[in-house]
């Protein structure tokens, strides 16, 4: 098998040792906006910015819109237009896609007192949104104590455990807020310019709603004010005249368009009525690159490799699942280019940290004694079953939800064929997306569950659902050793000595196969030449995007 290769955007782009180092990530104390910018692809063809026009994308239907109370990305990204957070990753024509550059949001500078103090100095003059029952007031420090305080404590965030080494928030004064730490947490700054979860909201909306769930309820400090919500059509938003960024956003509005038929909506993408494509992230499904590039040769592409990874989970704690043997049989069945070409077309095999992160993760023929399990051998994955004790092959229940599109069924149809050959009969089980998303994503199934992976920003994101004690761990995987090494890069400041040691978690999850990690995919952002200073990321931030580019029509 060869090794996955970035994409050529990836190699080019601005190293994230570099930006480390100069302290913009994990555990840095200095401010993105002290360091020069990155030259981008399309910063030099931006021009002067153009203000007006309403900007047409794809957009989700939320499930609710608290994200306090739900993880799922629909919600997330809906909630983008309207919240801000202390910090974000940096958006613009200059950004590189992939790279995830921390910079100030509501909080103008950081510092970090101790390996368990940091201080966020807040923007003064930020202003809620006009509208009942905060009416525009302005925003302080309390907001940010309120909005953790909630965080931390709401018994339905199932993100909690991002912020679990937060011991209490603090006000200094006004604009001041202290995070003080049980114990030390280098990705504290990273994981607050999380585009889920970390939006700052206002007391006065609990308050007067009990929950955030309604749309009534959305009333942030962001670039756009949600103005209508049609369930399973739309939602409108305009601009916030009294957004922060003085001068963004440009454009007046957006309507952010439930579609979820790929072959309607790159219809009306192909007629110019939309702005960008209608696929996930803004972007063209690698089914339809060719006759899209062929007919509309005048339009924005940018290839993107997935900073997720779509993967097996299982129940690691009981039998056949607690033998390595088996879970080492079900890699070594999977033909990961098989299933690249025959459904996602384009991509990479890819071990716990995904290609997509370069700086971190680890080629295949780099994971030593583990790289031998992506590759497809099925007469050795029947050699371990019947050394486990099924020579005449087992039957197990694999969850899965078309909450994905068609492609994650279409892959799961396939995964399914690829474990029988080596008999392995996996019953697929397809479940309704909230129901998904509330038991099988949650450890709550039997068997085994496949997932396309949340996109990890940072390494740790991903390899703290190996930890023992991690909610996360919807898996059961109960590997002292493993637990004290994801601990170990948690707490880890030197640069180096971290990646040293994320690298050789790398290695021993590939050995013990506790997750059977297949592929990432690529991604091909798309948009029309009259859209201006915009690049795709793969970060739920589609608000700020949507702030900082303009319209030329």
């Amino acid at each position: 098998m060869e090794t996955p290769q970035a994409p050529p955007h990836v190699m080019q782009s601005m190293r994230r040792r570099d930006l480390l180092k100069a302290g913009l990530a994990a555990g840095g104390a200095l401010s993105a906006w002290l360091l020069p910018r990155p030259q981008g692809l399309w910063a030099a063809e931006a021009g002067q910015p153009k203000r007006g026009g309403i900007l047409r994308v794809r957009g989700y239907d939320p499930v609710h819109f608290d994200h306090h109370l739900t993880t799922n990305f629909k919600t997330n990204t809906t909630l983008s237009f309207v919240h801000s957070r202390l910090v974000r990753h940096k958006v613009g024509a200059e950004v590189q896609p992939g790279t995830f550059l921390v910079e100030p949001d509501l909080a103008e500078r950081w510092e970090e007192l101790d390996d368990t103090t940091y201080v966020f100095h807040m923007r003064q003059g930020v202003k809620w949104q006009n509208k009942p029952p905060v009416n525009g007031r302005e925003l302080v420090a309390q907001d940010v104590k309120f909005t953790f305080d909630r965080f931390l404590t709401e018994k339905g965030n199932q993100d909690r455990e991002l912020l679990e080494s937060v011991d209490r928030v603090e006000v200094v004064d006004r604009y001041t807020v202290k995070f003080l730490l049980k114990e030390p947490y280098v990705w504290l700054v990273n994981t607050l310019a999380y585009s889920r979860s970390m939006w700052i909201i206002a007391p006065e909306a609990v308050d007067t709603f009990g929950d955030l769930k309604k749309p009534e309820a959305t009333i942030g400090t962001g670039p756009f004010v949600l103005e209508r919500y049609e369930p399973n059509v739309k939602t409108v938003f305009k601009r916030n005249p009294d957004y922060f960024r003085r001068e963004q956003p440009y454009v007046d509005g957006v309507e952010w368009l439930v579609a979820e038929d790929p072959s309607s909506g790159l219809a009306i993408y192909r007629t110019g009525q939309l702005d960008c494509d209608n696929w996930h992230w803004w972007g063209v499904r690698q089914q339809d690159m060719e006759s899209v590039q062929k007919s509309h040769p005048q339009l924005k592409y940018q290839d993107m490799l997935g900073i997720n990874t779509l993967n097996i989970f299982m129940r690691a704690d009981q039998a056949p699942f607690n033998d390595v043997r088996v879970r080492r049989a079900i890699s070594l069945a999977i033909d990961r280019q098989g299933l690249i070409e025959a459904v996602y077309l384009r991509g990479a095999p890819s071990p716990a940290v995904a290609p997509g992160l370069v700086e971190w993760a680890l080629p295949i023929d780099q994971l030593g004694a583990g790289a031998q399990y992506y590759q497809h051998n099925p007469q050795e994955a029947r050699r371990l079953l019947a050394d486990a004790g099924f020579p005449k092959g087992l039957k197990t229940l694999l969850y899965t939800t078309g909450g994905y599109g068609p492609d994650f069924l279409d892959a799961g149809q396939l995964i399914q064929r690829y474990l029988k050959d080596v008999g392995l009969e996996a019953e697929l089980k397809i479940q309704e997306y909230g129901a998904y998303f509330a038991t099988t994503l949650q450890g709550k199934f039997e068997g085994m569950g496949m997932v396309p992976g949340a996109p990890a920003w940072e390494p740790d994101f991903v390899l703290d659902g190996y930890r023992a004690d991690s909610p996360r761990n919807s898996g059961y995987v109960n590997d002292p050793k493993l637990t004290a090494m994801v601990k170990a890069q948690r707490q880890t400041k030197d640069l180096e000595a971290r990646k040293r040691i994320i690298h050789d978690i790398q290695r021993l999850v590939a050995e013990q196969q506790y997750r059977v990690n297949l592929i990432s995919v690529m991604n091909t952002g798309s948009w029309q030449p009259y859209v201006k200073n915009y690049a795709p990321n793969l970060t739920f931030d589609y608000g700020s995007r949507a702030a900082a580019l303009w319209l030329e029509r």
